[in-house]
């Protein structure tokens, strides 16, 4: 048999238009000793924002292809590099970056082969919410605002 869930009565506590200022609130709650895990910030009319960064082209894709590979073999150069002799540890790390620098740009030019009539651009993207307010549990609102209210 199901029971019931109790879920806790909550108090909008403050709105922003930024989520750096709702922070600053939950900060400043925080450094006031009050019990931040009662504390939540909630988004609001969510959207999602995609950057572009530039356009990308066969030697873009290259070039960041190998530096992607570069990274992985210098970590499994550190990690193979482990087990080595020390006279070999450099030779072993070198070798791997470049293996993988190689294999990265290979890659690289292939991915932009497949994707780069549909998808000639790079971007990141992310969510981004028009405001945000800082809840607390009722019972907890009067004191939150009263420190709020105090700043600093």
């Amino acid at each position: 048999m199901n029971q019931p869930t109790y879920t806790p009565t909550r108090a909008i506590i403050a709105e922003f238009d930024n989520y750096a200022s709702a922070q600053a609130a939950v900060d400043l709650l925080a450094d006031k000793d009050f019990e931040v895990g009662t504390v939540r910030i909630v988004g609001h009319d969510l959207k999602s924002v995609e950057q572009i960064i530039g356009k990308r082209t066969y030697g873009r894709s290259a070039l960041y292809g190998a530096l992607g590979g570069a990274w992985f073999g210098l970590l499994l150069g550190i990690l193979f590099g482990i087990f080595m002799p020390a006279v070999a540890w450099l030779s072993v790390i070198g070798w791997s970056v470049l293996v993988a620098a190689v294999f990265g740009l290979i890659f690289g030019l292939i991915s932009h082969a497949l994707t780069g009539k549909d998808r000639s651009f790079a971007a990141t993207s992310g969510i981004k919410a028009s405001n945000y307010s800082v809840e607390v549990l009722a019972d907890r609102a009067d004191e939150a605002l009263r420190i709020l209210a105090a700043g600093r």
